[in-house]
């Protein structure tokens, strides 16, 4: 695990403040293979995982799902054939989170897991 998968998710308030740009800047490199994009106005965090096939996508996407779950924390997950699209935001507050890299960061460990 890395320093920032390790740590608490806290309750995200609808008047939580964003992270700030500084913060940001100094989180990413601990997930570098993750992309900052922007969607209707809205700070994302989005990586695509690449799989041999369905079966290990779906298989993903479910663990994926459940580590959300068990931080009451949920992404946009697409599955495909072949590849899945995570994508994290905190949508209380329409933006990027200290959360949102803390589990883009847990999403990682699924991957080499």
């Amino acid at each position: 695990m890395t320093g920032l998968s390790q740590q608490e998710c806290e309750a995200c308030r609808a008047d939580a403040p964003k992270i700030s740009d500084e913060d940001l800047q100094a989180l990413m490199p601990n997930i570098p293979d993750w992309n900052v994009i922007v969607v209707d106005g809205i700070m994302q965090l989005s990586r695509e995982f690449g799989f041999k096939n369905f079966a290990q996508a779906m298989a993903f996407s479910n663990r994926v799902g459940d580590i959300a779950e068990a931080a009451g924390h949920h992404p946009a997950i697409l599955t495909e054939w072949g590849k899945v699209t995570v994508t994290w935001w905190s949508h209380k507050i329409r933006g990027l989170h200290k959360n949102d890299l803390i589990m883009a960061a847990r999403t990682d460990e699924v991957y080499a897991g």
